[in-house]
């Protein structure tokens, strides 16, 4: 069940991890600009409330087919993936012909969630922990997102700020970032030019890339977050901007379109860890 934005002590925010990351990404969107999301969940949020709030004129593309929807606000709970989410969508296709306009430099931006992501952008969304044949935990699969990953020009990624998540060595690479970084890595196998992952997005934190490494390189903290403690939620150490971004915090107009218009119950979003920050600042409350 969702909370409400303000927080019981006067002055606060109260907010889950997921919410964090969703505001985040919805900070970056850029207005005419096209967006292949995949189909649920909280990067397609995170696209709503950029389209919502300060970005009317975004256009997306989902992965089973709809081009640039316009769906109506409050969306009713499960109706992301559905025919509903897809009103007034310009055209309604298939994986395939989207995909196939992504492989031709259509999309400019992809957006996606990953289970576990590598130095260099790479990430699995297929299993944790054993085999392929025998896991310990099985996931959904990549569905559209390895084509994602693979030919838009930029792609944006969200995951949790966990050790787990950042990880030395991926247990299944499900869809290619810069693979091992060496130059044209992703050219050899086949890919476009000048496509690639562009920025990780967490509730602690923002990275990017480093253009001749290819190495994943901290560009922005949360008000809330030090760097000492994103680090230690890392496998390995990032390279480190010199200048780190100061990152907005959730407004609480942002939380109650969220709470309200998006995700109204929060299904998908209400299931993160919660955390209170006090509302001038975003700094943690308590």
């Amino acid at each position: 069940m969702s909370e409400p934005a303000v927080g019981k002590a006067e002055g606060t925010l109260s907010f889950t991890d997921i919410e964090a990351t969703i505001c985040h990404i919805a900070h970056i969107i850029e207005e005419d600009k096209l967006y292949f999301v995949q189909m649920a969940g909280a990067p397609l949020f995170a696209l709503l409330l950029a389209k919502r709030l300060r970005a009317p004129g975004v256009g997306y593309v989902v992965e089973e087919g709809a081009v640039a929807p316009n769906p109506i606000f409050p969306l009713p709970r499960m109706m992301l993936g559905a025919s509903r989410s897809h009103y007034r969508a310009v055209a309604w296709t298939s994986m395939n012909m989207v995909d196939a306009h992504a492989a031709l430099g259509f999309m400019d931006y992809g957006l996606l969630a990953a289970l576990q992501i590598d130095q260099f952008g790479n990430f699995n969304s297929t299993f944790i922990g054993g085999t392929y044949d025998h896991p310990e935990r099985r996931f959904g699969g990549p569905g559209g997102a390895n084509e994602i990953a693979s030919q838009c020009w930029r792609t944006l990624i969200m995951t949790k700020q966990q050790k787990r998540k950042f990880v030395h060595k991926l247990d299944f690479m499900s869809s290619p970032g810069y693979l091992d970084g060496t130059p044209g890595a992703r050219e050899r196998v086949g890919l476009p030019s000048g496509t690639g992952p562009y920025r990780v997005i967490t509730e602690d934190a923002m990275f990017g890339f480093d253009d001749e490494t290819r190495q994943m390189r901290l560009i922005g903290l949360a008000p809330w977050a030090t760097l000492e403690g994103v680090l230690a939620e890392m496998e390995f150490e990032p390279l480190i901007a010199d200048k780190l971004e100061r990152m907005k915090a959730p407004s609480e107009e942002e939380l109650n379109i969220i709470r309200a218009e998006i995700d109204p119950g929060g299904f998908s979003t209400s299931r993160g860890k919660w955390m209170t920050v006090d509302a001038a600042t975003g700094l943690r409350a308590g």
